[in-house]
């Protein structure tokens, strides 16, 4: 299914401010709450879409390379960074609960909705992988799919991510009694002020580990080599950042996996120059070609094809081969192979070289006429403007 804009999610301008995002998010996310809407499968999905509306354009980057690239740029890959559809509700809960100061899950502070043990416990998330991954563009015409192998923190095989040896259990944290944050209230010249943090004994989780793993150090993750396999979409180009999500690290003992982020790099062409969708190349013609026509064989990205050269072809010509150069990245269309054409002067004559030439300098033909100057001057003019 085509996903919608993220700014006609959230019904905001491409021109909205942060804290008019924000505040449009939290409108959509109160009114398509589980808890408001129980069972109404339909609020579910605008809740999840709302989601990751909001978790593409709350982040500065990540909007950039919406606006640029749409669902592309930060979309399955290229995934979308943030997949509200193919997350539960935990998983939203623990990227956006500070949105509501803390109580997301369970919609307490404006709702009455009451909240879960679950959701006050912090949920902690893997850090993101970058990779950067070069492509020719034979491979950017088409799309590709690529292999990459990188060393990132996987979940624990012996303790199967719990961060507890065999047989080893963990205990209610005794501090936040199975919290996860502790609240302290302070006294300040405007009354009692009520605060919320990270319990400092179990860092959020609420547990407390009785006897470590040995292999991970009760961290539930190990370093190792693991092989990711990367669709990379047709029409992308240099610069252009991907996003996998949850192919980047695994967080601690059960948390979120973080993203791997896809720089892409293009190789130059020996022949071809990229401008946006169009290719461009350099035609050198010789004199007799440029003056007596004929026909020649231009590169293109996936071979090489014949263009006509009409008889009197002037220098700055530009021949328009339509379709022949790389799709848009969003399907809208694609590129065209421009080539330009330029006539080569030979520098060195022999003698019977300079008398043909000689011979041929005195043919009216073979003078600049008015029209040609016009046509010259024209188009060198339009060229700077």
């Amino acid at each position: 299914m085509t996903k919608r804009d993220f700014y006609e999610v959230l019904e905001v301008s491409k021109t909205a401010t942060a804290d008019e995002i924000k505040k449009a998010y939290r409108k959509k996310a109160i009114q398509y709450h589980p808890d408001k809407n129980p069972g109404d499968k339909a609020a579910e999905e605008k809740f999840k879409e709302a989601a990751e509306a909001y978790e593409i354009l709350s982040d500065q980057q990540k909007r950039q390379r919406y606006d640029q690239y749409g669902h592309a740029g930060v979309g399955s890959a290229a995934g979308g960074g943030f997949n509200g559809a193919d997350m539960n509700m935990e998983d939203i809960f623990s990227h956006f609960g500070d949105i509501f100061g803390g109580h997301f899950g369970g919609f307490n502070g404006f709702g009455g909705f009451g909240s879960s043990q679950r959701n006050s416990q912090r949920v902690k998330r893997g850090t993101d992988l970058r990779v950067k991954v070069k492509l020719n563009l034979s491979e950017i015409a088409t799309g590709v799919e690529k292999k990459i192998k990188v060393k990132k923190q996987v979940i624990c095989s012996h303790c199967n991510g719990s961060g507890a040896s065999k047989g080893s259990s963990s205990t209610t944290c005794p501090t936040c009694n199975g919290q996860g944050r502790v609240t302290r209230v302070q006294q300040t010249i405007l009354g009692q002020m009520q605060t919320a943090s990270e319990c400092p004994t179990c860092g959020g989780e609420g547990k407390i580990i009785k006897d470590k793993c040995t292999f991970c150090g009760g961290e539930g993750i190990v370093r190792e080599d693991d092989i990711i396999t990367i669709n990379i979409p047709a029409g992308v180009m240099e610069g252009m950042q991907l996003s996998m999500s949850g192919k980047g690290n695994a967080a601690p003992r059960g948390g979120v996996n973080g993203d791997l982020l896809v720089l892409i790099e293009e190789e130059p062409h020996p022949q071809l120059i990229r401008d946006e969708n169009d290719l461009i190349f350099n035609l050198l013609l010789s004199v007799p070609m440029a003056t007596l026509g004929g026909s020649v064989e231009v590169p293109t990205v996936d071979g090489k094809v014949k263009v006509t050269i009409a008889p009197g072809t002037q220098p700055g010509k530009v021949l328009r081969l339509r379709g022949k150069g790389l799709p848009n990245v969003n399907r809208y269309g694609t590129g065209d192979l421009l080539v330009n054409i330029g006539v080569y002067i030979p520098e060195n004559l022999n003698r019977e070289e300079k008398a043909l030439i000689d011979k041929l300098s005195n043919s009216e033909n073979m003078k600049p006429n008015a029209t040609a100057s016009r046509n010259f001057f024209s188009h060198f003019r339009n060229m700077f403007q």
